[in-house]
């Protein structure tokens, strides 16, 4: 084979074996993601300490909230609810299969991601919700009012640690970075 012969069929390889990239999370859904992380960040920090900064912090959530359950219902294809809200039974089944590391890939939110979505916007409007609740006169001073912010909290933290260690799992398992995935927007086609 001649040496023009094998570059030739070296650059067809290359070219094949090639990664297809494809836009997964549009701008709105990463910047959300991001500020909300950023700004439960900063309330949780200055919950006791900066009551003026933490208020203003939850309205702001409160805001990203309302933008997301929008952008959830006509956004684009990989942002939208319907296309990530699974059966219980579709999101056991995954959880069974990620434990034995052959969980299906998925190129928009997993099953146990979807329902990770959900809690975790169910959660954060609980706490948002309290906390509005705790700035009003009829609900000034309700111990079960900042208990259950406190509690929301709390749980909240929870479901994160959980949702970084799927994070994780599922980058490792798929051998895919998700965390760039929602710094760019890009993933892998296949």
């Amino acid at each position: 084979m001649s040496d023009a012969a094998q570059d030739m069929q070296g650059a067809h390889s290359v070219r094949s074996t090639r990664t297809e990239w494809i836009k997964v999370w549009d701008p709105f859904v990463r910047i959300f993601h991001w500020s909300l992380v950023g700004l439960f960040a900063f309330s949780y920090l200055t919950g006791d300490e900066w009551k003026s900064a933490h208020i203003v912090s939850g309205y702001l959530i409160a805001a990203l909230l309302a933008l997301r359950v929008v952008w959830g219902l006509i956004g684009t294809e990989h942002a939208r609810f319907a296309n990530f809200i699974h059966s219980p039974v579709t999101i056991l089944a995954f959880l069974a299969d990620t434990a034995r590391l052959r969980a299906k890939r998925y190129l928009g939110h997993n099953p146990a991601g979807g329902a990770m979505v959900i809690a975790l916007l169910l959660a954060i409007t609980g706490i948002v919700s309290t906390g509005y609740m705790m700035t009003t006169d009829a609900f000034w001073g309700i111990k079960w009012v900042g208990e259950t912010h406190e509690v929301l909290v709390n749980v909240t933290l929870g479901l994160i640690a959980l949702h970084v260690a799927g994070v994780a799992l599922a980058s490792l398992e798929h051998r895919e970075n998700l965390v760039r995935a929602m710094l760019n927007g890009w993933k892998r086609r296949r």
